[in-house]
């Protein structure tokens, strides 16, 4: 993305005002979730400067507002735009932005930032079968066993279940009725599918979120899309259900949590 200084506005953006700035942060690994959102209105944005060419930018996912992601060239810049934004505990930054930005918290905060890094990882090669007898991709006539789920499998970037099974791809591991680990596309975009696993504590251990990612990893490949991981730096399970299926890290980010603020992950 290439950013501009020429103008010190910063604004909340209407629907055509974000269809802008998702062109504008490109389709890459780390911008899929932000781009999903913005095209779909399921965030709050702002920027700084002309929306096509901002020098900063800030992405509130409605469903996550005190998580924003944020995009600059100049971190002073940034903590301006955050400014605007109401709710939030911290801010995810791509890692050439992290030192200077965290610098620009503390002082402006007068507290110790703390940092926590966020692996993502994509996947070229073929996605392979990980076989489960009770997991299973999900239809759209499924979509009474996914409201069935308890609320931490619940959540999806499509604004309803509905919609994820209709345009997205889910795979579901089924117990008695009910799923107790699910794998979903959590952003799409033109080149890009990013996936999110979960299993209830308790059916951990057991492969389910291994099967039930390579299912849609597999969707995702079939329909041209690369598929995009990602996860704390310390999230070693989550990690290595990557790398079992095959995905390479490419790139990190990094959430800057003020240290009077409770990090959420």
């Amino acid at each position: 993305m290439s950013f501009s200084l020429e103008s010190a506005e910063y604004r909340p953006l209407d629907p055509e005002g974000r269809r802008l700035l998702a062109r504008a942060l490109g389709d890459t690994p780390e911008t899929a979730a932000a781009v999903h959102m913005l095209r779909r209105g399921l965030c709050e944005a702002w920027v700084a400067g002309p929306v096509d060419r901002p020098g900063a930018a800030v992405v509130q996912v409605c469903f996550r507002p005190g998580e924003p992601l944020g995009w600059a060239d100049d971190s002073r810049v940034l903590w301006d735009v955050l400014c605007c934004v109401d709710g939030w505990h911290c801010i995810n930054v791509s890692a050439p932005l992290m030192l200077a930005f965290e610098d620009v918290m503390r002082a402006r905060m007068e507290c110790e930032v703390h940092c926590y890094g966020e692996v993502y990882l994509t996947l070229t090669r073929p996605a392979p079968w990980c076989s489960s007898a009770v997991v299973r991709p999900l239809s759209e006539d499924d979509e009474a066993v996914l409201e069935r789920a308890d609320d931490e499998l619940k959540e999806n970037a499509f604004g309803s279940v509905r919609r994820l099974l209709a345009e997205g791809c889910a795979a579901a591991a089924v117990v008695g009725g009910r799923p107790v680990g699910v794998a979903q596309t959590y952003a799409l975009t033109a080149r890009h599918a990013e996936i999110g696993a979960i299993t209830l504590p308790s059916w951990r251990n057991r492969g389910f979120a291994t099967a039930a990612a390579s299912i849609v990893a597999r969707w995702a490949q079939e329909n041209g899309l690369t598929p995009v991981w990602s996860a704390m730096e310390d999230n070693h399970a989550s990690l290595r259900v990557a790398e079992k299926i095959g995905f390479q890290e490419v790139s990190r980010r990094a959430y800057l949590v003020p240290e009077r603020e409770l990090p959420r992950f």
